[in-house]
């Protein structure tokens, strides 16, 4: 059975795991949801914990972005092989996935007025303290979070990226490690080519889900 991705029209959790198969150059269906729409009562029970990103193999299902993209990510050299640079690639993801709590919290929160607290907080406090860490760790290892590329960097572009879209910001501009990672990413053969055909990402969906962010 062919490899499937499901998400949202969105870049979101998903797009570090879309960038990571064109990477390495496995064919998949990228199956893309409506938000506006979601929660699907039928769809939502289906999944195993009742939301996307998933991955189906084989009639085998995945969830949870980050096992996905180690999972999709095996058997190439993204994978880290010696036991402290795997540590040093799941310190990195782990804190990337911290801040990203704050900005799902930051877009489903309904009370204008803590919406508009958890925004501000997020954009001039917790950007600069998490991207701040990630960049200097970077610089600290050549920069890549383990030496070298790695599955790690791919979920932090997606990240970064996410964040930009959401809050109408240019995060890597005031970290040039992350920047420069960035770069190398999304003009990577199978990633570029991938960018250039889905076009840019608009907020039209999730703004009907959740209002404006």
């Amino acid at each position: 059975m062919p490899k499937k991705l499901q998400y949202f029209d969105l870049n979101g959790l998903a797009e570090p795991l879309r960038y990571i198969l064109h990477y390495t150059k496995q064919e998949f269906e990228d199956y893309r949801h409506d938000i506006s729409t979601w929660p699907d009562p039928k769809i939502k029970e289906s999944l195993p914990f009742g939301q996307f990103p998933i991955y189906e193999e084989d009639g085998r299902v995945l969830c949870q972005t980050l096992a996905i993209a180690k999972y999709v990510a095996r058997g190439t050299d993204l994978i880290p092989s010696d036991p402290w640079k795997t540590a040093l690639a799941d310190q990195a993801v782990y804190s990337i996935t911290d801040y990203h709590k704050n900005v799902i919290a930051c877009i489903q929160e309904q009370d204008k007025e803590k919406k508009a607290e958890a925004k501000n907080k997020l954009i001039n406090e917790t950007i600069d303290y998490y991207f701040s860490r990630l960049n200097k760790l970077l610089n600290e290892n050549g920069g890549y979070f383990c030496g070298k590329l790695s599955w790690v960097e791919f979920v932090l572009c997606g990240t970064v990226e996410a964040s930009n879209l959401f809050f109408s910001l240019q995060i890597e501009k005031d970290y040039p490690a992350i920047k420069s990672v960035m770069e190398e990413i999304t003009s990577a053969p199978g990633v570029k080519e991938y960018i250039k055909a889905r076009g840019p990402y608009n907020l039209d969906g999730i703004r009907k889900r959740f209002g404006d962010i």
